[in-house]
């Protein structure tokens, strides 16, 4: 009679399974571009002492966004945002020295005002459209457009200088005030 040997199952070692997953992990990880974030490109203010300086309500542009959504602009209840661009440049720029726009580019100052629960993206909206009005004062002002003037090179003193001319004469002074409380 013969002896059976036992059959020998094929195994698969698992020991260095992990060590393998470890370093796939490592790869991935290195090797992925995680996606950032860019947020708002906004200037905080410096850490000084709070000093008031007296505005005159005519340099005074005023948004105003309710929980709603929806936009008080100079007083005027609006559902849109048509023709705010315009309104801000004729504003800040006062050519026929209207006395219900502002004094000068330099004293106007657009204030954008929420309460809490507007949607970030009607404050996002009504803050593009400040700054488009404002660009396409620089552009005006250098003979170029606003898509021209946002890709003038500053390590260019030629266009640096123009960069520098249209700044000087439309300074952005933009507002945001802390929202209201929901009663």
């Amino acid at each position: 009679m013969k002896l059976k040997k036992p059959k020998l199952e094929p195994k698969v070692s698992a020991g260095s399974m992990a060590d393998i997953a470890f370093l796939l992990l490592i790869f991935f990880l290195v090797s992925t571009r995680l996606l950032q974030d860019k947020g708002l490109m906004l200037q905080l203010p410096t850490d000084l002492e709070p000093t008031e300086t007296p505005i005159h309500e005519r340099n005074l542009f005023k948004v105003l966004i309710n929980s709603k959504n929806q936009y008080l602009i100079e007083g005027q209840v609006r559902s849109d945002l048509s023709g705010l661009v315009e309104e801000i440049k004729s504003f800040v720029k006062n050519p026929n020295s209207n006395p219900t726009l502002s004094e000068s580019p330099e004293k106007a100052i657009i204030s954008i005002k929420t309460q809490r629960g507007a949607q970030y993206a009607s404050f996002i909206s009504v803050l593009d459209l400040i700054k488009e009005s404002y660009y396409q004062l620089y552009g005006e002002s250098v003979g170029l457009s606003s898509d021209e003037f946002r890709k003038l090179s500053k390590a260019n003193p030629s266009e640096l200088a123009l960069y520098q001319k249209a700044r000087k004469a439309f300074p952005m002074n933009i507002s945001i005030a802390d929202p209201d409380k929901l009663k």
